[in-house]
C-alpha cells in the first residue's frame, strides 16, 4: 500500500521559513521522480518543484531562489526547504510520486501553509 505523509506545515510570518518532509513507503522511493505541487484557494493545483531519481531538480519559476527540493533516499523521504517566504506562497502543498516525465501516480493528503504576518 503505498502512502505518502506530508508534514511540517504551518503558520509562518512572511520572510520566514518552513521545511516541508514526506515520508513514502509502499514503493521502491530511490526510482521514482518526486515533486512538490500546490494549491491556493480558488486556484488550480501547480507545480512547484521536482526532483529525478538521479537528483536532479526543477523549480517553478515564482520560487527559484527560495525553495530547495531534497531527497534522501535511506530515509524514504523528499523535502522542500523554503525561504523568503511570501503571503502567495500561502496553499496546501502536495507530495508526489511518479515516473520521470510523466503524470504523478501518487499524491499525498497534503499539509497547509500559511504565510501572514
Amino acid at each position: 500500500q503505498v502512502q505518502l505523509v506530508e508534514s511540517g506545515g504551518g503558520l509562518v510570518q512572511p520572510g520566514g521559513s518552513l521545511r516541508l518532509s514526506c515520508a513514502a513507503s509502499g514503493f521502491t522511493f530511490s526510482i521514482f521522480a518526486m515533486g512538490w505541487y500546490r494549491q491556493a484557494p480558488g486556484k488550480q493545483r501547480e507545480l512547484v518543484a521536482v526532483i529525478t531519481s538521479g537528483g536532479s531538480t526543477n523549480y517553478a519559476d515564482f520560487v527559484k531562489g527560495r525553495f530547495t527540493i531534497s531527497r534522501d533516499n535511506a530515509k524514504n523521504t523528499v523535502y522542500l526547504q523554503m525561504n523568503s517566504l511570501k503571503p502567495e506562497d500561502t496553499a496546501v502543498y502536495y507530495c508526489n510520486a511518479g515516473v520521470e516525465r510523466n503524470p504523478p501516480i501518487w499524491w499525498g493528503q497534503g499539509t497547509q501553509v500559511t504565510v501572514s504576518s
